[in-house]
């Protein structure tokens, strides 16, 4: 079974910058593509970002062109940074991975909280 660990959330003033983190493990099948997903309170949670493992990439639209995606497909590593923060973008974020046998995992979530 595959286990996602997030890092790198926390409190970022409007107009800064964050670095998110999953590390991956314990997968016996290749993690072929991998998202990140945000939940505010009171709200439905909502898709990011997703990459496959060729780094073929595709963004919200309220996201796109502040927040890139990358991986490290050796080291089982994603990262999305987020520059250009707004109070809007303030919600656990949760990373996702989906196997080339179909199966699909959650990580806990971390806090990114835009505020002045």
């Amino acid at each position: 079974q595959v286990q996602l660990v997030e890092s790198g959330g926390g409190l970022v003033q409007p107009g800064g910058s964050l670095r998110l983190s999953c590390a991956a493990s314990g997968s016996r099948f290749r993690i072929y593509i991998m998202g990140w997903y945000r939940q505010a309170p009171g709200k439905q949670r909502e898709l990011v970002a997703v990459i496959t493992s060729g780094g073929s990439t595709n963004y919200a639209d309220s996201v796109k062109g502040r927040f890139t995606f990358s991986r490290d497909n050796a080291k089982n590593l994603a990262y999305l940074q987020m520059n250009s923060l707004e109070p809007d973008d303030t919600a656990v974020y949760y990373c996702n991975a989906g196997t080339a046998a179909g199966q699909n995992y959650w990580g806990q979530g971390t806090q990114v909280t835009v505020s002045s």
